[in-house]
């Protein structure tokens, strides 16, 4: 049971309102340690950089997509651990399938709830405390 203040977060999106609507849900369930990327070549620089215990990502971005940065992230070793959960607007069966094959940890739909949020996040840690 990770308690969320502990934790380390990286939100990807290159929408700032979502990226803003992310982080004030996670501050709410008690995420201090909140990051922020644009796209996700800078997310993975990001990840490089620092310690990450979790990654909210979007899948549609410039650069380098959801889907690329899950990748390498997973054939990274030192980060290839670390927790993803894959945010898009689609809740396409294909692209499920695919982040799945990638190793995404979970999915969240937009729009979704801090409610939906802290499910998602639970269902990959445990309860947040």
């Amino acid at each position: 049971m990770p308690a969320a203040a502990t934790m380390s977060c990286l939100v990807v999106d290159d929408q700032q309102t979502i990226r803003s609507l992310v982080r004030s849900g996670l501050q709410e369930l008690g995420f201090k340690a909140i990051h922020e990327a644009s796209d996700g070549e800078d997310g993975l620089r990001h990840m490089l950089s620092r310690p990450i215990n979790l990654v909210i990502s979007d899948f549609n971005m410039p650069k380098l997509d959801g889907l690329g940065l899950l990748r390498a992230v997973r054939s990274h070793p030192p980060i290839q651990k670390t927790a993803f959960i894959m945010l898009t607007g689609r809740a396409d069966k294909e692209l499920v399938q695919r982040a799945v094959q990638f190793g995404v940890n979970n999915y969240l739909v937009k729009p979704f709830t801090v409610a939906t949020l802290r499910e998602k996040i639970e269902a990959v840690f445990g309860t947040l405390h």
